[in-house]
């Protein structure tokens, strides 16, 4: 399936692209300290609203900070919201999945009408509601997006399973005695992992957009961090004196949101089981 996969993504110059900006992304959150030329938290009142130069290529914001580098480690915080709350509405999603898929009954309808309440909210506004009642920060604002990931997450485990628990395989397991959690975790899981990848990939775009929302809205990163979606707000109001301090951090959402986004529907086309291998 790897070498399936692969040899498709070769040709699809978009995905390819898509996944460039990813590495991009993980590769300057790992050495933003290497690659910012300046402390994000620096602040230099007499080189204030600076435009683009030699010394300060995306030019300084209000309070003379130099913006480059401010969105090279916003980047670092960017990532590291995308990655902990995808991993924990990954991980919440596919058990309550799996155990809804699987068991069926009364369990499946409890576990699956829970998420069709989640699912009636949009989802930023749900995670505002969430950050709103237990606080503002950027550890509530990763646990809120991590919530509302859930039932994606959920509702697609479950779909596989129910048509993936009567195949004969699962069958045979369980008449040679295997257990519920070694039938969900050899022979279950396994089969549903293509879906998931596409799902993962797309969500870390969303989680990423959120989370700039949430910082845009004073709920997620308090300043001075140098997140994008702060950034951005920070420079709402100087869009016409000075449009550089909002234009380079949206710039840098737009870019990696679409990359993901790229990314994340060339691998739904490489897994795609209706598509004839190479």
């Amino acid at each position: 399936m790897l070498r399936d996969t692969w040899h498709y993504l070769k040709g699809h110059y978009l995905a390819l692209g898509g996944g460039g900006v990813f590495i991009a992304l993980v590769l300057v959150a790992l050495f933003s300290p290497v690659l910012a030329p300046y402390d994000p938290l620096e602040q230099n009142l007499d080189g204030r609203l600076q435009p683009p130069s030699l010394a300060h290529p995306l030019g300084t914001d209000d309070f003379g900070r130099d913006i480059l580098s401010r969105i090279i480690y916003g980047a670092r915080i960017s990532l590291r919201i995308g990655l902990i709350a995808l991993s924990i509405g990954l991980s919440a999603g596919t058990f309550l999945g799996l155990i809804a898929g699987y068991k069926g009954g009364w369990l499946d309808s409890c576990i699956m009408r829970l998420m069709d309440i989640m699912l009636a909210f949009p989802s930023i506004l749900l995670a505002i509601g969430i950050v709103a009642v237990i606080g503002p920060g950027i550890d509530n604002a990763m646990l809120a997006i991590s919530i509302v990931m859930v039932p994606q997450f959920a509702r697609l485990v479950r779909s596989s399973v129910l048509s993936i628990r009567e195949m004969a395989y699962v069958e045979a397991a369980r008449a040679l005695g295997a257990g519920d959690g070694r039938i969900l975790i050899r022979s279950v899981l396994p089969n549903c992992l293509a879906p998931l990848i596409v799902q993962t990939t797309l969500s870390m775009a969303t989680a990423v957009l959120d989370a700039a929302g949430l910082s845009f809205l004073g709920l997620g990163a308090q300043p001075p961090q140098p997140e994008w979606g702060a950034m951005l707000a920070g420079g709402r109001e100087l869009l016409l004196k000075a449009p550089w301090v909002m234009t380079f951090p949206g710039l840098a959402i737009f870019v990696v949101v679409l990359g993901l986004n790229l990314f994340g529907d060339g691998l739904r086309d490489a897994l795609d089981p209706k598509r004839m291998p190479a």
